[in-house]
């Protein structure tokens, strides 16, 4: 019948159900180990926030700080990308600013948690004809830039590890978007 709704198979059915399963028991086990106690602040070793209190310091590991440096460089090549882009493209300009600002932050996080200055990027290749497929060019820097971060992130734990999967996340979603915006205008 053309009316009906469309079933779902019996093992996307038990692919649900498990995702469901292990998320219930992750967020079980997460909450499990809350304690919120008003008069105390967060984990310990953590950083605390606004209210005055340090941040940890910068890593001396060198295994930590040439995985947060390479990243440093990797995200200030793509900035530096994204700004040239926003000029010699105008039209593209509003869609490139969440990309601009998220690399921004994550560039200064990256220098505070390592503790190091990255040297400047080196030269890139010429940007594409149009404004499409320089935002195409965006889009695919950042999938393999998601790559190289969650496998750098991957191997390291704790602070750096976080923050470096959290970059991956974004620019995961940055490069969702910008394809979007490419499949929408074609």
């Amino acid at each position: 019948m053309p009316d009906d709704p469309p079933r779902l198979s019996r093992r996307t059915a038990l692919r649900t159900a498990a995702l469901a399963a292990g998320t219930a028991t992750a967020l079980s086990a997460v909450l499990a180990g809350c304690d919120d106690k008003p008069d105390q602040p967060g984990t310990r070793g953590g950083s605390e926030g606004p209210d005055g209190t340090s941040q940890p310091a910068p890593s001396t590991d060198p295994v930590v700080v040439a995985a947060l440096t390479t990243a440093a460089v990797q995200i200030a090549q793509l900035a530096s990308r994204y700004s040239k882009v926003s000029h010699a493209f105008p039209a593209v300009r509003s869609q490139l600013s969440p990309g601009v600002r998220l690399h921004a932050a994550h560039l200064a996080k990256l220098k505070e948690v390592s503790g190091a200055e990255p040297p400047q990027p080196a030269k890139l290749p010429a940007l594409p004809k149009t404004a499409s497929a320089a935002v195409a060019d965006l889009a695919t820097r950042e999938q393999k830039l998601v790559i190289a971060h969650a496998v750098a992130a991957a191997r390291l734990s704790g602070t750096p590890a976080r923050l470096l999967a959290m970059v991956a996340a974004s620019e995961s979603q940055l490069a969702a978007t910008l394809t979007k915006k490419k499949q929408a205008a074609q």
